[in-house]
Parts: structure tokens; C-alpha cells; sequence
């Protein structure tokens, strides 16, 4: 048990190394945000809105699978 209990660790640092990231990416996105794209492109489309989306998704994608590797990691401990 120790193996998978050291499997689940290192996934779950990697998927809270990937929410840190995704959010980092997403704050850099908004910075970068113009003027020009706030009013978007010739379709009305904000391209950095829906970068900025894009970059929230995955943060919460990242979050929602080191909630599940902890609570699996926890679940292992406590039946050993």
C-alpha cells in the first residue's frame, strides 16, 4: 500500500502544481487585457475573455482532481 500511497501524493502535488499554474496563466491574461480587447473582434468575440475562461476551467479542473486524490489518499490511509 505504501506504493499507491506515494503514486497518489505525487498526483496530487502535480495537480495542485496545475492549478497554481492555471492560475498564473489566467491572472497574466487579464493583465495583458486592452482596451482593444475588451470590445473584441469584428464577430463581437472577446479573445481574451474567453482565454481568461479557458484558463478558470482548468483551474478548477486541477482543484476538482486534487480534492479527489486527497480524499482517496485519506480513504487509503484510513484503512491501513
Amino acid at each position: 500500500m505504501i506504493g499507491m500511497q506515494t503514486f497518489l501524493i505525487i498526483l496530487l502535488a502535480l495537480a495542485a502544481i496545475g492549478a497554481v499554474v492555471a492560475l498564473i496563466r489566467g491572472i497574466v491574461i487579464f493583465l495583458r487585457t486592452s482596451s482593444a480587447d475588451l470590445k473584441g473582434g469584428p464577430d463581437g468575440l472577446n479573445m481574451s475573455g474567453v482565454r481568461q475562461n479557458k484558463m478558470m476551467r482548468m483551474r478548477i479542473l486541477f482543484q476538482a482532481l486534487a480534492v479527489i486524490f486527497a480524499v482517496l489518499l485519506l480513504l487509503l490511509k484510513r484503512s491501513s
